[in-house]
């Protein structure tokens, strides 16, 4: 019944009609777009954001989704002038196109993970086993020190021999079970630990402090947290790297200082209101990142899969210079989509 509707309409109504479908579908996603960047906005407020550089991933994807828009202007020039071979050609191309956008994106987040920038459950500082708030470790004749994320000994970055001499003996913590001792294999001869600045000793896989009191599950449970952020390389935040190199924290649209382990706002400690409310924040932030440049990605992978649609068609010769509407709408939301990721680059370029 459709159908036969159809077939009573001119090509210019049909061809209005389906375009006025899509506008209404990309005026929607514009709302949806505008409302989670305008969230993002107000969220970041006055509270601590980190920022960091994009992914390369993401810059790959964005040269793709280009090429693409002009892959796909290309194919209904061809059709346009009756060469469907050309059609078929760039209709194709367009398809590998979008889905090497998808496998650069994807590229992009594990990027982020590699950086330790997760899309749940992270925090801006670390608070659960913190280096020294609970435990020191001595290697040899001095304590391990943390400073941001750096490792040091005698006043010097640890190497990455001391490192993963350090990151061995520490594993053998990460096993926690409530009325098991740890299985210590190595104690004593290059690292000791220190609770609150009294030596640990072992008997027989059982850490008792200098009292002869064995660890509560507790201190042990702290043990493990400790454990978690040495086998991770991560000392007093996050994500990877140097604070003020590689990421920022930022706290009313200024960017904080660090120092001494104690983070700066314009050459001041803290409050210690503020300090608390650092080390409790949840990286917003990188969340906002995931949630909306994945969004963009299940509106491409919608895409993908009505621009298969159309390449089939493109094979099978349904398409003439006088009939090819669905090329032409789909186009046009194919081009919005690439637009759309264009703002959404620059948004998170410049504001995050």
């Amino acid at each position: 019944m459709k159908k036969e509707y159809d077939d009573q309409l001119s090509p210019e109504v049909r061809e209005k009609m389906k375009k006025n479908l899509v506008y209404i579908g990309i005026f929607s996603i514009i709302m949806l777009f505008a409302g989670f960047t305008s969230a993002y906005l107000v969220t970041m407020g006055d509270s601590f954001w980190l920022k960091q550089p994009l992914p390369w991933g993401f810059w790959a994807s964005t040269a793709i989704i280009g090429i693409s828009s002009l892959t796909f202007i290309l194919a209904i020039k061809n059709i346009q002038k009756g060469n469907t071979k050309g059609l078929k050609i760039f209709m194709s191309l367009t398809v590998v196109l979008g889905l090497l956008f998808v496998y650069f994106q994807f590229k992009g987040y594990g990027q982020l993970i590699e950086k330790g920038i997760h899309p749940v459950n992270n925090h801006l500082i670390v608070t659960d086993g913190r280096y020294g708030d609970y435990y020191e470790i001595k290697y040899n004749d001095a304590f391990v020190e943390v400073d941001g994320n750096h490792y040091l000994w005698k006043g010097k970055e640890m190497s990455k021999a001391q490192m993963s001499q350090l990151q061995e003996f520490m594993g053998q913590f990460l096993n926690l079970a409530d009325k098991k001792p740890f299985e210590i294999t190595s104690y004593g001869k290059s690292f000791v630990l220190y609770f609150e600045n009294t030596l640990v000793s072992n008997n027989a896989g059982v850490l008792t402090k200098s009292n002869g009191e064995e660890l509560s599950f507790t201190d042990r449970l702290r043990l493990r947290d400790l454990a978690i952020n040495v086998r991770d390389g991560r000392g007093d935040f996050f994500v990877k790297g140097d604070i003020g190199k590689d990421f920022n924290i930022y706290y009313k649209g200024k960017a904080l200082e660090y120092k001494n382990r104690t983070l700066l706002f314009q050459g001041k400690k803290l409050s210690s209101y503020l300090q608390l409310k650092a080390t409790e924040t949840s990286d917003t932030a990188s969340s906002f990142l995931y949630i909306i440049t994945f969004l963009h990605l299940l509106h491409i992978f919608v895409a993908i899969i009505y621009l298969l649609r159309v390449t089939i068609y493109s094979f099978s010769g349904r398409f003439t210079p006088e009939n090819h509407i669905s090329l032409k709408t789909g186009a046009i939301f194919w081009h919005f989509l690439g637009l759309l990721w264009l703002y959404l680059l620059l948004f998170l370029l410049f504001i995050h």
